[in-house]
């Protein structure tokens, strides 16, 4: 990466001639212009990482603390009335968090989507 010696900005690599056989390296700021000293661009990409999906698990322990909200929903399960609720975000930031459900009688956990 090279700068402008004349407004500091960043040089931009161009191709002149044949085939784009000649480079430059050009000011977008002031148009400053100097031959590159490479023959050929070396191009350079960061690693792509795979966005994997987080599960959120709640061991026995976190599961015996009575410590969560509880609210009226029936259980899919036994059909139980009243569960443990929490929200996570299973998801991008932009989009709504998923709401988390455990009942408090045969502890079977599910999830609703908002």
């Amino acid at each position: 990466m090279e700068f402008c010696p004349k407004c500091g900005m960043r040089l931009v690599l161009t191709a002149k001639g044949k085939g784009g056989s000649r480079f430059t390296l050009k000011c977008p700021s002031c148009g400053y212009e100097v031959k590159s000293k490479k023959t050929s661009p070396v191009i350079v990409k960061k690693p792509e990482k795979p966005q994997t999906e987080s599960i959120v698990v709640i061991g026995e322990k976190e599961a015996k603390i009575k410590t969560l909200p509880t609210v009226r929903v029936e259980c899919p399960n036994c059909g139980n009335m009243e569960a443990y609720v929490w929200l996570v975000q299973t998801r991008g930031a932009d989009e709504s968090s998923t709401q988390f459900f455990r009942c408090t009688k045969c502890g079977f956990t599910w999830r609703e989507y908002s």
